[in-house]
């Protein structure tokens, strides 16, 4: 595999995407959530070094105004921009570290999280929900692992109003964060070299190290999070590169199922299939292969590489129009270079323990009404806030990489979003079942549609390995189904194109749910969902 993997031509391409947005001025004075404000003394916050600021943190019962007095936090803090691709954006990330006045580390607790120094400022931009980060991080942490507390706040940084942002934990060993054991310099052997560590698949964009080691049969490239890639020892970089690599060994096997000498003997199971899960019900188009964490404690206490924490949602819930990100059929696992992905499922044991939790979790945490409701009541506390970060940053009804759905108003963002949640869930009820390897992707059947803004004239295309039943549906954006009788019909092997004119007048699309020039096209074969894309229809 080419080890220059990581420069992936969609990091120049955003470039071309970002619209020129002027940044209007903010008339902002209070807020119903926690406001953040950072002075640099003038001073440009880049990325690497830190530089020194003051940070005071407003947050009270009530409203919250730019002028209080009483502070959760009022100190000095270390502060760059970060983020690999995001760096692009002009609503900026930054990574923070709270500090004494001699810039020694200072554990606080900031919006009633866990006392620590390490911070993010997240800031969603092509993310137009503002939420998917934190919707991904809750289902996980509902699911019972770990995964990153966060709070929304709105920022001001030398008197600029920045918009929403969601405060983040940083991803590290901490009792209250992945809880690990700790490494020094000193634990070089015996049962103290086996952990903890903390390690991830990821770009190198963002980084300060280039210490890091490949795995010989995927070429996966592990980099050192906990110790530090300048830090961690010749003993400990050793022990931890042989592990993975027994680890892949194993899973290459000839007895890579075996419960005890297989892959098994090596990592938690069941955390594999939380990341499994959360990457699947998102679509998260970088899932298995990008800001992937993975960390082992001590052999005395368990010992085995747990998959985790998730992190970096903003990808997800059908926001990228690129490797089948935008449709709620298909799996991300099934797509080009995710490590070990195809090799794990080929185990029927091992996919029906993930279909079996995925249909416990569906009774509850996965439920529609769940879900909905997450959404919800973060939308609910953010009626005022997102209007003003869109009035700060002009985004909405603009086309920002890598959107594939644009919406004429911020509440057309959150019906999409819950649209592409319930459809997706429903996608793999009706999918995940039996051995995870069995099944298609769209992308099997060349499905295309086209074009897509359309107006009255449409094509879909599609590809046949054998005989088959097709259906081809129209819902609205509940789900109710509009048209069921556009086609369903056999059709034999090999290409097919489908040409429909006076498309949607031939159609029952009337009476839509919220956004009258949006729906759903549904691709089916053999009574099996295989396609979902959205379709706009142009004035």
């Amino acid at each position: 595999m080419n080890r220059d993997k990581n420069s992936r031509l969609w990091v120049w391409t955003l470039l071309m995407f970002i619209p020129s947005i002027l940044c209007a001025q903010v008339d902002f004075t209070v807020s119903n959530l926690p406001i953040i404000i950072i002075d640099t003394d003038g001073e440009e916050i880049v990325d690497d070094p830190k530089i020194t600021a003051n940070m005071k943190v407003i947050w009270g019962e009530g409203l919250n105004h730019i002028d209080d007095t009483s502070f959760n936090y009022n100190g000095q803090i270390g502060i760059e921009t970060r983020g690999s691709s995001s760096q692009s954006f002009p609503k900026k990330q930054y990574g923070l570290e709270t500090q004494n006045p001699d810039s020694s580390n200072n554990n606080v607790s900031l919006l009633g999280m866990p006392e620590e120094n390490d911070w993010i400022l997240s800031a969603p931009y092509t993310d137009k929900s503002l939420i998917r980060n934190i919707l991904a991080y809750t289902i996980s942490n509902q699911l019972g692992f770990y995964a990153p507390k966060t709070q929304l706040c709105e920022v001001l940084i030398n008197g600029e109003y920045l918009g929403v942002y969601v405060l983040t934990e940083k991803i590290k060993r901490d009792d209250n964060r992945v809880n690990i054991s700790s490494l020094n310099e000193y634990d070089a052997s015996g049962d103290d070299v086996t952990g903890g560590y903390i390690i991830k698949i990821d770009k190198l964009t963002g980084t300060n190290c280039d210490n890091s080691f490949y795995t010989e049969i995927e070429d996966v490239e592990i980099q050192y999070e906990y110790p530090k890639c300048d830090e961690i020892t010749e003993s400990q970089m050793e022990y931890i590169n042989s592990y993975v690599s027994d680890f892949e060994d194993a899973l290459y096997s000839e007895e890579f199922s075996d419960p005890l000498i297989g892959f098994r003997k090596f990592i938690d199971v069941q955390t594999y299939i939380n990341m499994f899960i959360c990457v699947e019900i998102s679509k998260n188009v970088d899932g298995y292969s990008f800001s992937t964490f993975l960390n082992k404690d001590r052999e005395s206490l368990g010992g085995k590489l747990n998959f985790g924490p998730i992190w970096d949602y903003n990808l997800g819930f059908g926001n990228a129009y690129y490797n089948g990100g935008k449709e709620t059929s298909g799996l991300i696992a099934n797509q080009w270079w995710k490590p070990w992905c195809e090799r794990l499922l080929l185990d029927s044991t091992f996919s029906n323990e993930i279909q079996s939790t995925y249909l416990n979790a569906r009774q509850d945490i996965l439920s529609n009404e769940n879900i909905i409701e997450i959404i919800d009541s973060l939308v609910n506390i953010l009626q005022d806030p997102q209007a003003r970060n869109f009035q700060k940053w002009d985004v909405i009804d603009q086309n920002v990489w890598p959107n594939y759905f644009v919406g004429d108003s911020y509440y057309n963002e959150i019906e999409f979003l819950k649209w592409w949640c319930v459809n997706r869930l429903a996608w793999l009820d009706n999918n995940l079942q039996g051995e995870l390897d069995t099944f298609s992707p769209s992308e099997d059947y060349n499905v295309r549609c086209f074009p897509n803004p359309a107006n009255k004239f449409l094509s879909v295309n599609f590809s046949l390995e054998e005989e088959s039943v097709v259906s081809l549906k129209l819902l609205d954006m509940q789900g109710t189904t509009l048209d069921n009788k556009i086609v369903n019909e056999s059709f034999s092997r090999g290409e097919h194109n489908l040409i429909y004119y006076n498309f949607f007048e031939k159609s029952n699309a009337t009476n839509l749910f919220y956004y009258d020039s949006m729906f759903a096209l549904v691709l089916l074969i053999d009574g099996k969902v295989v396609h979902n894309e959205i379709l706009i229809k142009r004035d």
